[in-house]
């Protein structure tokens, strides 16, 4: 059994979802299909989950939302009509969008989390009837149906372990089972999405709640690539990469898939294919437990951007008992989190996400952090850029570090942060903002041509 996802690119338009039809027909093991919002069909179009916020926002404001109702229908019926689908779905997809905006409005994080929902889950409706036409049964389930139960946190639910209980049976069902993706109910009968992009993660509960022998997540790329190929020309494709690789990539910011879209399968050891809708006899990139094949030590290089470092000293800072522990408790006391803090004897550096830091956090926090703990120094350098060299192979490498530190001088850019964890899977350096592409040219000149 084959659990399938596609993506909103996937599902675009009805030339898209013809060639998703026949993917799943293609394949007799495909028994469940994820199934995204429709997104972008050119590059200044819009997504059709960007609609939905934007009615939902309006609607709570008591605006005037035709524009955006009127924009999502007629993306739906367009496919409908091209498709020559039944009325019956597009009488559906109306009186849904309607019984959502005539919703309770007494708690907007609910109701802007059902609408957005309602992309992946008319959506789903849509193909399903699709699927029936060209002969393949199939039935559209819904993650209540199914008992996909998540916490009570909108924009960024968790799955709820007991769930597996029920989703095991989806197995038992002869038809192809059409799902949408991002979204389950609480135990409230509350609808709450994941955090943005989280059809990935569905497809992965699926899987793993299934017990599938493989997730198969279709996009619009024939591979992982070992660099950005917007950044690096013609980078090499990855055939495959391990869940901890690709864990630390989507991180660094790779795309392709969610970065919690990995921790289902993970845990049930089911091998991830990453595809292209567009191309699918290209055989992708596999995601799996271990390596079953010769690799480089250097599988990927990744970056992102938008941090900032808070660097702290304070002399025979090692030898105060607690001083770590109360750094952190005063950046919970802001409300802010942290993604790395590499430190010395004397100094620690926090590297945080920037856009949590207003100007006048920033001013209270320094303020805070001298007074509270005594500290002879704090300075805050933002616009840091992380560029992240990823590879199993880099523990039994040696000179990694001094190949990457040479690429970096070739190209005159500046290290202000090394940090690598014990595991040694990746390496880490913060650079300022500027020479962010730069710095991953040179590296995958370093370690791939």
């Amino acid at each position: 059994m084959k659990v399938v996802k596609f993506g909103g690119s996937s599902l675009a338009s009805a030339q898209q979802i013809r060639k998703v039809g026949q993917i799943v027909k293609s394949d007799t093991e495909r028994k469940i299909v994820v199934v995204s919002a429709p997104g972008k069909r050119y590059s200044e179009d819009e997504k059709v989950t960007d609609l939905l916020i934007s009615l939902a926002e309006k609607s709570l404001q008591d605006q005037d939302y035709s524009l955006e109702m009127n924009k999502i229908v007629q993306r739906y019926q367009e496919m409908a009509e091209e498709l020559s689908l039944n009325e019956e779905v597009m009488v559906a997809i109306e009186s849904r969008l309607d019984q959502l905006a005539a919703g309770d409005k007494s708690h907007p994080d609910y109701y802007i989390d059902a609408f957005k929902a309602s992309g992946e889950d008319n959506n789903a409706k849509l193909v399903a009837a699709y699927f029936n036409q060209i002969g393949i049964p199939a039935s559209y389930v819904s993650p209540k149906e199914a008992g996909l139960l998540v916490t009570n946190e909108p924009h960024n639910a968790r799955l709820l372990p007991d769930s597996y209980e029920k989703l095991i049976t989806l197995r038992e069902r002869e038809e192809v089972v059409v799902f949408p993706g991002f979204f389950g109910y609480t135990h409230e009968g509350d609808i709450c999405t994941f955090s943005r992009g989280g059809s990935d993660i569905t497809g992965a509960i699926l899987a793993s709640g299934v017990n599938a022998d493989l997730y198969e997540n279709f996009t619009d790329v024939d591979a992982i690539f070992a660099a950005n190929p917007s950044v690096v020309e013609n980078p090499m494709a990855i055939a495959e990469l391990t869940y901890r690789e690709m864990r630390e990539l989507s991180y660094a910011g790779f795309s392709v898939l969610h970065d919690e879209a990995l921790e289902p399968a993970f845990k049930k050891g089911i091998p991830v294919v990453i595809k292209n809708t567009n191309n699918p006899n290209a055989p992708g990139t596999t995601i799996t437990k271990e390596h079953t094949k010769e690799h480089p030590p250097i599988i990927g290089i990744a970056s992102s951007s938008g941090f900032m470092n808070i660097y702290i000293e304070k002399y025979l800072m090692n030898r105060e008992i607690g001083f770590g522990r109360k750094v952190l408790q005063l950046l919970e006391m802001y409300g802010l989190s942290y993604e790395h803090t590499p430190s010395g004897i004397d100094n620690m550096t926090l590297v945080l996400r920037e856009e949590q830091v207003s100007p006048s956090i920033e001013e209270a926090l320094i303020t805070t952090l001298k007074e509270k703990l005594q500290v002879e120094n704090v300075k805050i350098e933002r616009d840091v850029a992380l560029i992240m060299l990823v590879g199993e192979g880099m523990r039994d490498q040696i000179g990694t570090m001094a190949t990457a530190a040479k690429a970096f001088k070739d190209q005159n850019i500046n290290i202000d942060m090394v940090n690598q964890g014990a595991s040694e899977n990746s390496v880490m350096f913060g650079i300022q903002q500027k020479d962010e592409d730069k710095a991953v040219e040179s590296l995958y000149r370093a370690f791939f041509d």
